[in-house]
């Protein structure tokens, strides 16, 4: 049992294919599927991880990246307070259509939800079609943060520039407090 444990729920969000299934496998459970199948409908999976000596307990959310699932998927936008938008780096399309997710996160997300534009598959560089400084500047006009990342490669810590050991940021979270009394808010009390 937690002392001070926050809940917090991040959506995974995207074109099919683009590896958000993978994401989330990799960063709760440690694992990677080549064979992995496409989503129907909404999965979610939770990782606890320890940030300035509180418990965080992040719910995330995958999301199926095909039309047909959009209208369920877009109603598990509200109440999260992370996005991340995912492409493929090797499929121009996929970055193409972040403009889309993008507008119907800001038409069904809380107003001050965080995006962070994921360029995904960079163990694929060798194919890639969407130039890591024509992403960069995208991301730099309105979104928070923009990483390149690999689900495959999670632990490279390489001297080249787009690797993901190479973009590490440290994250400092203040205390949640409860408004009214300011009393610090029971164990995993989602924000």
């Amino acid at each position: 049992m937690c002392l001070v444990c926050i809940l917090i729920l991040v959506v995974l969000i995207g074109d099919s294919g683009v590896g958000k299934s993978n994401l989330l496998s990799r960063f709760t459970r440690n694992e990677f599927n080549l064979e992995s199948k496409s989503t129907i409908g909404v999965e979610f999976a939770t990782r606890s991880i320890q940030v300035d000596g509180k418990t965080i307990k992040a719910q995330i959310w995958d999301t199926a990246g095909q039309e047909r699932y959009r209208a369920i998927t877009s109603a598990y936008y509200r109440g999260a307070v992370g996005a991340l938008l995912v492409y493929d780096i090797a499929k121009h399309l996929t970055y193409e259509n972040v403009d889309r997710w993008l507008k119907e996160l800001r038409d069904h997300a809380d107003n001050n939800i965080v995006i962070m534009l994921v360029g995904n598959k960079s163990d694929l560089r060798h194919l890639r079609a969407v130039p890591t400084d024509e992403a960069r500047a995208f991301a730099g006009g309105f979104l928070k943060i923009y990483r390149i990342v690999s689900q495959k490669q999670i632990s490279d810590r390489s001297a080249h520039e787009d690797s993901p050991g190479n973009n590490v940021v440290d994250i400092s979270v203040p205390p949640t407090m409860d408004g009214q009394r300011g009393n610090k808010l029971p164990c995993c009390q989602s924000l």
